[in-house]
């Protein structure tokens, strides 16, 4: 009798420790939901803060302050580059980073033209990042 007691209490502990251990499975689907909105509410925010440095133009009147304003940018871009948990959008805040990091005065006189086009390129490539059209 008491063996038979003893397997009943093998099977409901097992039963038990299954149940348990199903418990665990929910709580860590729970848990991987909730990081899942929790990095698409932080990429959300990286972008959202991102197109806002993004639209920097520089002010060709003075081209010193212009390029360091630019490369304060980049500096924000990268910090934010960062803090994105999605590889993709990791990659165009690097990119347009690298290309706000990169002007130099005489850049913002003789070709802004060019980085003009570069920055709305890097821009398009992080909205679609970001909106995953990409």
């Amino acid at each position: 009798m008491r063996s038979m007691k003893r397997l009943v209490a093998g099977v409901l502990g097992g039963g038990t420790l299954v149940i348990a251990l199903t418990g665990c499975d929910a709580v860590q689907d729970a848990q991987k939901t909730a990081e899942g909105v929790s990095n698409a509410a932080s990429n959300a925010q990286v972008c959202a803060e991102a197109i806002k440095i993004a639209a920097f133009n520089p002010d060709k009147a003075n081209p010193e302050a212009a390029a360091q304003s630019a490369q304060d940018a980049g500096n924000k871009l990268s910090d934010l580059a960062n803090k994105a948990t999605n590889t993709t959008v990791n990659q165009a805040l690097d990119d347009l980073a690298g290309t706000f990091k990169e002007v130099k005065p005489e850049n913002v006189v003789n070709d802004s033209a060019n980085w003009l086009k570069t920055k709305a390129d890097q821009v398009a490539a992080l909205t679609k990042a970001c909106t995953g059209t990409g």
